[in-house]
């Protein structure tokens, strides 16, 4: 039977076709115009940072691959419908007046433009969006040099990996989308318009026209034929692959041995499938492509499935130490050199965990203890907000920064922040949106405190500690204020902050700034100044195109009608530092910590940034996230990068100057093939490192983040034996927190401490390391941040035949403390307390010394409005001399004085010269210095070996300490029949110094 004709399609009124052309137009719109109008805004953004040649680079890479890939997808697609249409039955059998193709048949007949082009087009705009996200892939492969490594299966340059490999990848998986497409759309178009009629109920009837046949095997055999090419790529991902995760990545055994052959054998299989397929071109019997099909299937079932459980099950798990012996060595070395632990950077030294000598006789530990932070950053955030806020609208943000400076000739670490607008602050008519935007639009200055001492020593007495004006930091405040008086420790030319980390807090983030038109300034300054911004930075919004744009961008129509913008303003956005970073930098991640320093008269911010593979043959792979999160990303809720890396260098220091916003980029390693690559993208984008100044070079810490994910990876691959690593044995674990209650990691800190050679301090990150899955100290893990050894580890590991307390047992066995617990009890009725970090210091050629602040804060409830910690008390522990020594407490308002109680009368003067106490010595008083020395005594109540330093009483007679006991008990007993609990502190204490004197003197 002859094709119906094809019935006509409805005309449209006039009205009816303005109408619909009208909705298309606002349909386009909609879809369209965000993102005109981004790109429009980020083109003056872009501009506005001197970065537009980065901006304008990824847009036309996305352009160029949308395009590219779209028109792949689509012309594939047509080409297969054209082919299939043109080559249809010029007659087409009907299955009788029901026959339901016809109906879809006789659609298409009447829309052949609305099927032949809108499909393929639709799809390969659909395409397009897709592959334009992977512009990063791309330009590596344009661009990507070599590591100057190969790998230990192949023998290729690890840049293979990381530049070609992914591209191949890429381009072979948009030749599978478009053959499938094409595949599937030739078999509908054949069988609507009749080459493929399926059987009937009879089961007869069925065929297929030459034509079709054709086309589909031709389109089949080329599926099959890449997926060869897919078995052959393969082969290299076996090199990251996670079989033997967790304990240890890349290829195994059974990935070389039994999955690698796999991958020939489907290979060639895939071939001769794809050769069966094109032969059913001159062949009709489809029975050929049909067995060859089969057998690939059967083959991947067998050969890619169950022969390699067979070996992994029977021949590797019951000797998987020995059969994996290789690939734990392959692992162990490629982890290394990704992650930046090779030997070169490393050093590695035994510790016996007891000190030999005393502190005050190594030059180095006095510089160590001098600097010992008694300040902890993430617990004064309300404390320098409550005494260096000025105003409501300033803030600070929930983690301090830790930096150096050297003031009157003395290199110290300081407690530092930049003193920022915190518009969420802002109540009443403040929040109106003129204040908002125009009035209130910058910070303040930045704030410094020296990190290891105090304005004053508490008192001995616990109430009093809690409500004297003692134990807050020392600032040193460069401001505005201070700009004018001239009495800046820290020199700071320009002190307004326009960018940083809690003025980027509000949403929506922008202030607009300068009015021209001579209009009088209106910025808040001081409280009888303003100020109009006068910086480079900024977009400009004079001009009504401009803003038009952000007044749609923002939703805003103040923008469009305020009198307040005027011919010369500029709106600032985007002012977070490690926003600002990553948005001119897209291939770098930013360390989750960027901290203010002054250089050179101004504050900027330095972020540090990473480059980063997912790929690295061999390397351990593992999620950034989990790596990085700690006790201080818990408190403060600060978001982590969901990335998985298998390398990763800290390439990139960034700074963000804090009044006009610019960005520059240097370039610290230029050993990085990675970055070398993205320089060769944008060749202007990255500064080199001759230009970055001594006074910023200075600054420069080693980068948290990163040190957390090296610490992970050193917990384990600091093992050189293949068989210790498989049993786990000799792992360590990063210690949690003690100071909070979640079982979170404790994190890395920023330490001044003494050079072994030259005693001067040198500015480390630090952090201890306990057993595997234990809480005895294994090893304390050390890097340098100075400019002289940046980025050199030293590793002290612990003897493993006996037991150094850890962190955790350490602020137990503090807290327990006789001394320690009374006076806790007191402090608890009307104050909180609140550890903070518990520093692990190596000292005495041998030792480990620990020293944690402890801070009070009065309870809101007991009448006070506004509360803050201040330091009241340091605690010190330390592990006796000898074998069987036990572990020595100190506890007194100054670290001098603890050091007093654990090493000797006198020993905290020396260690802590010339300002490592909480106030100097000579400030505190004669008897305090005595009093607290009374109240030492070990933990385990063990007495000093001889000629160790002693804290305990000197001896006294048995008949005098009877009496003083008698004594001590009668005042305890009346104390607490009398229910004074600061008098039953004080015999409490008292009975226990006449317990020792007891004991001392022979009873």
């Amino acid at each position: 039977m002859g094709m119906r004709p094809p019935t006509g399609v409805p005309s449209l009124s006039k009205r009816s076709k303005a109408l619909l052309i009208l909705a298309l137009v606002v349909a386009v719109l909609l879809l369209l115009g965000p993102r005109i109008l981004d790109t429009y805004t980020n083109w003056l953004w872009f501009g506005s940072v001197d970065f537009r040649a980065v901006y304008v680079k990824v847009l036309l890479t996305r352009v160029a691959l949308f395009l590219v890939v779209g028109i792949l997808v689509a012309a594939v697609l047509w080409l297969a419908l054209f082919l299939a249409y043109r080559s249809r039955p010029v007659f087409v059998p009907t299955s009788g007046p029901g026959d339901p193709i016809a109906r879809y048949r006789t659609t298409v007949m009447t829309r052949m433009r609305a099927f032949g082009l809108g499909i393929p087009i639709g799809i390969g705009v659909l395409s397009g969006l897709i592959a334009q996200s992977s512009w990063v892939t791309v330009q590596m492969f344009f661009n990507g040099g070599s590591f100057g490594t190969t790998d230990p299966q192949f023998g290729l340059d690890v840049g293979f990996y990381a530049f070609d490999l992914p591209f191949f990848r890429f381009v072979l998986n948009w030749l599978f989308v478009a053959i499938i497409l094409a595949f599937f759309a030739s078999l509908v178009t054949h069988y609507v318009f009749g080459g493929i009629r399926l059987a009937g109920r009879g089961g007869s009837g069925g065929s297929i026209s030459k034509a079709a046949r054709i086309q589909l095997a031709v389109l089949a055999g080329l599926f099959v034929a890449f997926k060869a090419v897919a078995y052959w790529l393969d082969r290299y991902e076996l090199l990251w692959s996670g079989r033997k995760e967790p304990t240890f990545s890349g290829a195994g055994f059974t990935d070389i041995n039994a999955v690698l052959p796999g991958k020939l054998i489907l290979m060639a299989i895939a071939i001769i499938c794809a050769i069966a397929f094109f032969a059913a071109i001159v062949f009709r019997d489809l029975r050929i492509p049909a067995l060859a099909t089969a057998l690939l299937v059967l083959s991947s079932i067998l050969v890619g499935a169950i022969y390699p459980l067979m070996v992994e099950q029977f021949s590797v798990r019951p000797n998987a130490a020995v059969k994996e012996r290789e690939y734990i060595e392959r692992n162990i070395a490629a982890t290394r050199e990704a992650y930046g632990i090779t030997d070169d950077k490393v050093t590695y030294e035994d510790y016996p965990g007891v000190g030999t000598v005393s502190p005050e006789e190594v030059p180095a530990d006095l510089t160590t203890i001098a600097n010992t932070r008694l300040l902890d950053p993430n617990v004064l955030p309300r404390t320098f907000t409550q005494q260096t806020q000025l105003k409501n609208f300033y803030g600070y943000p929930e983690s301090l920064d830790i930096d150096r400076y050297e003031v009157d000739g003395r290199v110290e670490d300081y407690i530092v922040a930049a003193r920022e607008l915190s518009p969420t602050s802002l109540t009443g008519n403040q929040t109106d949106w003129i204040n908002r935007h125009t009035v209130y639009t910058h910070g303040n200055g930045l704030v410094a405190a020296p990190a290891n001492r105090v304005n004053a020593a508490a008192s001995t007495s616990a109430e009093e500690a809690a409500n004297s004006n003692s134990g807050y930091p020392v600032y040193m405040i460069s401001d505005l204020a201070s700009q004018a008086a001239g009495n800046q420790v820290i020199p700071v030319e320009q002190p307004r902050i326009y960018f940083g980390e809690v003025i980027a807090e509000a949403s929506p983030d922008y202030a607009i700034v300068g009015g021209g038109d001579g209009a009088a300034p209106r910025e808040y300054d001081t409280d009888t100044e303003t100020y109009t911004y006068t910086g480079e930075g900024g977009v400009d919004i004079g001009n009504w195109i401009n803003r038009f744009a952000f007044a749609a961008t923002y939703a805003e129509r103040n923008i469009l009608f305020s009198s307040a913008i005027g011919g010369d303003s500029k709106i600032l956005y985007n002012r977070d530092p490690r926003d600002r970073v990553t948005k001119v930098a897209p291939w770098l991640t930013a360390d989750g910590d960027a901290y203010p320093a002054a250089v050179d008269g101004r504050i900027v911010w330095i972020v540090d940034a990473y480059t980063t593979l997912d790929n690295y043959p061999y390397a351990q792979r593992s999620s950034l996230e989990g790596l990085l999160e700690d006790s201080v990303d818990q408190t403060t809720g600060r978001l982590l990068p969901r990335k998985e890396v298998s390398y990763i260098r800290n390439s990139v220091k960034a700074t963000v100057d804090a009044y006009d916003g610019s960005v520059t980029l240097y370039q610290v390693d230029q050993q990085d093939p990675v970055l070398n690559a993205w320089m060769g993208v944008f060749p202007d984008a990255v500064t080199s490192e001759e230009q970055i100044s001594d006074e910023l070079r200075s600054h420069f810490r080693y980068p948290e983040d990163l040190f957390k994910v090296q610490r992970e990876m050193l917990a384990k691959y600091h093992v050189d034996e293949p068989l210790e690593f498989f049993t786990n044995n000799a792992f360590w674990s990063v210690p949690a927190d003690p100071t909070v209650d979640t079982t979170a990691n404790q994190p890395p800190y920023y330490l001044l401490m003494g050079d072994e050679e030259t005693a001067d301090p040198r500015f480390r990150l630090t952090s201890a390391m306990v057993g595997y899955n234990r809480q005895f100290l294994s090893a304390y893990i050390s890097v340098e941040a100075d400019p002289e050894n940046y980025g050199q580890f030293t590793i002290l590991q612990l003897p493993t035949d006996t037991q150094t307390f850890g962190p955790e047992q350490t602020q137990n066995a503090m807290i327990s403390d006789t001394r320690v617990a009374s006076e806790r009890t007191l402090l608890e009725r009307s104050n909180r307390i609140q550890y903070g970090n518990l520093l692990t210091l190596p000292i005495a050629e041998g030792g480990i010394l620990y020293v944690q602040p402890m801070y009070t804060e009065r309870n809101p409830t007991a009448g006070s409005t506004s509360t803050f910690p201040q330091l009241s008390r340091v605690l010190v522990s330390y592990r006796e001399p000898g074998s069987g020594g036990g572990v020595r407490i100190g506890y007194a308002p100054t670290l001098a004085a603890a050091l007093d109680q654990v090493f000797g009368q006198g020993v905290g003067d020396a260690a802590t010269a010339p300002g490592g106490s909480a106030v100097s010595s000579a400030e505190v008083e004669d008897d305090t210095r005595s009093e607290t020395a009374e109240g030492a005594v070990p933990d385990d109540g063990q007495q000093p070996e001889p000629g160790a330093p002693s804290a305990t009483v000197p001896p006294a007679s048995r008949e005098s300490a009877v009496a003083e006991l008698d004594s001590a008990l009668d005042e305890l007993a009346n104390a607490q029949s009398s229910g004074d609990f600061d008098a039953y502190g004080n015999a409490l204490a008292r009975v226990q110094r006449a317990v020792e004197s007891y004991q001392s003197s022979g009873g």
